[in-house]
């Protein structure tokens, strides 16, 4: 059995958590997987797609084309699972032309139609996607994170030094911009605290000093594992709802507590007061670093509790069987509560 990939690259988050993850085990049964980064342009996509027969199964990630290119993919498709971890039927929050496209709205549906299964990153999503096609034909998986993967924090640093880590991509850099507020109360409130940012593009500038840590697929983990909390901060609207909280299980996965506002997928991942907090307003921030800053053996046993909740519920370990099932057309999956319809 063939299954083709058509990803963005194989350094793009959504392939290397939602695909490559499962890769081990899609191979395990006897899969053989190949990858296709899809071109900018349509013209160049349409020849790809014509090589891409006779594979089982085509799985396309993230990606809206439009119906004629969709027509052409389909053909060369025995099979077509769309996967996405993102509201991209919408535009971004920071789009000054607001959330509702018309062109991605239509785009967005006409993949859903044309789709044989649909994964969806999160609730949201998955709901969302179920006013366009037929819900039995959409599963909810979550983006999946190897603790194996990643170092354990120590927790060594004592107050009133703490080390706060914001981890992503130039694109989603601009929300800290939305955050300084809290950054400033939090600065206020401890002297030593600093924001380590993990990302291809640093803030020009913060109420808080921060350490440039320019993004390494090799040392991210490493990078993680030497500060001492995790932050992450969306605003509130239809697009973070749609996000799958990456940033949250790679803090988690490392032994970090999580400190994050109570949006989208944060209020699922974050168990308040066990594995971090859910604070919004400049002072709860402010508060919960000031708790965590004062008792390392605090963050530690956050730490142990969100690892073991990446590993219990949003590891490659849990999520495999269902993955493989879900794109093979296994119907033993649709007892899977994975399952949003049917």
């Amino acid at each position: 059995m063939r299954l083709a990939a058509l990803i963005k690259s194989s350094d793009d988050p959504v392939y290397r958590y939602r695909l490559h993850a499962f890769e081990p085990e899609l191979r395990r049964r006897g899969w053989e997987v190949s990858l296709h980064c899809l071109p900018k342009k349509w013209q160049t996509r349409l020849p790809l797609y014509l090589r891409l027969w006779p594979a089982s199964v085509v799985v396309l990630q993230r990606r809206l084309l439009g119906r004629g290119e969709i027509l052409v993919l389909r053909r060369s498709a025995t099979r077509l699972v769309y996967d996405f971890d993102d509201a991209i039927m919408y535009r971004s929050s920071n789009s000054p032309k607001g959330p509702y496209s018309r062109r991605r709205e239509a785009r967005f549906r006409a993949i859903l139609e044309a789709a044989d299964v649909i994964i969806a990153g999160n609730r949201f999503l998955a709901e969302a996607a179920g006013c366009y096609t037929d819900p039995v034909k959409i599963y909810r998986i979550p983006t999946c994170v190897d603790p194996g993967h990643y170092l354990l924090a120590s927790h060594e640093r004592e107050s009133p030094k703490l080390q706060l880590v914001w981890i992503g991509s130039a694109s989603t850099l601009r929300t800290l911009g939305g955050f300084s507020r809290h950054l400033e109360a939090i600065a206020s409130a401890i002297s030593k605290v600093q924001l380590k940012v993990i990302c291809d593009f640093f803030p020009s500038e913060m109420p808080i000093p921060v350490v440039q840590c320019p993004w390494s697929a090799e040392r991210e983990a490493s990078d993680l594992a030497t500060a001492d909390v995790g932050i992450s901060w969306m605003p509130d609207g239809t697009w973070s709802r749609g996000k799958c909280g990456l940033k949250v299980l790679q803090y988690m996965a490392a032994g970090l507590p999580v400190i994050a506002n109570p949006v989208g997928v944060h209020c699922e991942m974050i168990a308040h007061g066990r594995n971090g907090f859910l604070a919004e307003t400049p002072e709860e921030w402010a508060e919960a670093v000031q708790h965590l800053a004062r008792d390392p053996e605090l963050r530690r046993a956050m730490g142990r509790v969100g690892r073991k909740t990446v590993l219990e519920g949003y590891s490659p370990g849990r999520w495999a069987d269902t993955f493989v099932g879900v794109v093979s057309g296994d119907v033993r999956t649709r007892n899977s509560r994975c399952v949003l319809g049917g």
